[in-house]
């Protein structure tokens, strides 16, 4: 049998330079807002909503159909949902895959997820390119457009925000593997693919909490060290991230970085990171590895990037670029034994050019343990 379509409420989605577009609610009931972005990938929506780096923005997805596959908890890239609400072109009620676990709404429903379908997307996406990022807000209890409007513009800006520590583990954790090497993991929003790229490897982990103590992880002698993704604004986490980097700059063991830890490494040698006019996110990226000369397509989610026009080039080498506005996608560092991109080479579900990474990761802690 069948069963019933569910009854949705009308919802408004309100920016806060006064845009206001209407259409039906999805998820669960009620008020949310934050950063809107969006994100161009044509599949693997339930990763994306459980990325920590996501964590207190809209995500909208310019694909316009969402939900046709259903979820799977095997998919989970976290413990929970980390957006702060969805916007949509076109909802499945219904979903057509044997395997999966649920619909997408009861998943929402599941998550306390606000949500809004029914969005012209593709306009929405020009609007934001032409304008820039900006606040919203979602709502499926109050139809009010100007206080809708007043909230959207009284809404946390993305600068300054620290948010690393709303998604990073409470305690630290090990994670055994049967290889031969030792990563401290600093979890600023770790990605479960990660984990599990490095446990493929022969990695044991140790991941630390955001704010760990210095003294656990000198205590674990680890054989290198990965500053994790995360959401939020880098320089704001500087105060924790920081001094771990010191830490594992001063041993001498290699070093590696994604995302938000790359940004953290490039902090730590004076090298700025500003916001970025629209961010990076979606599955279809050019990035070109500039000593090979190779494009890469990469799964990326950014809105901070490091700052090309103030690099040092005596502290850092630029190894990767963006090939749609030429951002830095990657850096080998001078002064220390370590490397770090902005994209994401464990990307879940795809694609999976630049899982080489990992391996270039572990080729350095060999090195260094010959050397040593």
């Amino acid at each position: 049998m069948t069963p019933a379509t569910p009854v949705y409420k009308p919802a408004i989605l309100a920016l806060s330079d006064g845009t206001v577009v209407k259409g039906r609610s999805i998820g669960t009931i009620g008020t949310t807002g934050g950063e809107l972005c969006f994100n161009t990938s044509m599949t693997g929506y339930q990763e994306i909503f459980t990325d920590p780096s996501y964590y207190g923005q809209l995500m909208m997805m310019t694909y316009p159909h969402i939900g046709n596959y259903g979820t799977m908890s095997r998919d989970d890239e976290a413990r929970k949902v980390m957006i702060a609400g969805l916007i949509v072109r076109s909802f499945s009620d219904d979903f057509s895959n044997p395997i999966a676990d649920g619909s997408l709404q009861e998943y929402l429903e599941r998550n306390k997820v606000i949500g809004i379908s029914g969005v012209d997307t593709r306009k929405l996406v020009r609007h934001i390119r032409t304008k820039g990022v900006m606040n919203a807000v979602i709502s499926s209890d109050n139809l009010n457009e100007e206080d809708l409007i007043r909230q959207a513009k009284a809404w946390d800006s993305m600068v300054g925000l620290e948010l690393a520590s709303k998604v990073t583990r409470k305690e630290a954790q090990t994670i055994p593997s049967d290889g031969p090497f030792k990563v401290a993991v600093f979890d600023y929003g770790v990605k479960q693919n990660i984990i599990n790229n490095f446990v493929a490897r022969g990695c044991t982990l140790r991941i630390f909490p955001a704010e760990a103590d210095l003294e656990e992880v000198k205590a674990w002698k680890a054989d290198g060290y990965f500053f994790s993704n995360g959401p939020g604004d880098p320089n704001a986490s500087a105060h924790y991230g920081l001094p771990m980097v010191e830490y594992a700059k001063s041993t001498g063991k290699p070093l590696f970085g994604i995302c938000l830890g790359h940004q953290l490494m490039a902090l730590s040698e004076g090298i700025p990171v500003r916001k970025m006019f629209v961010g990076h996110r979606g599955a279809n990226q050019p990035v070109k590895n500039v000593r090979t000369g190779l494009v890469e397509i990469s799964t990326q989610n950014h809105g901070f990037a490091v700052d090309e026009k103030n690099l040092d080039e005596s502290k850092a080498e630029v190894t990767h670029i963006n090939l749609n506005d030429n951002t830095i996608e990657g850096l080998q560092f001078k002064n220390f034994n370590g490397m770090s991109v902005q994209y994401h080479p464990e990307a879940s579900p795809g694609p999976h050019d630049s899982s080489y990474l990992f391996d270039q990761f572990l080729e350095m802690i060999k090195e260094a343990q010959t050397t040593s």
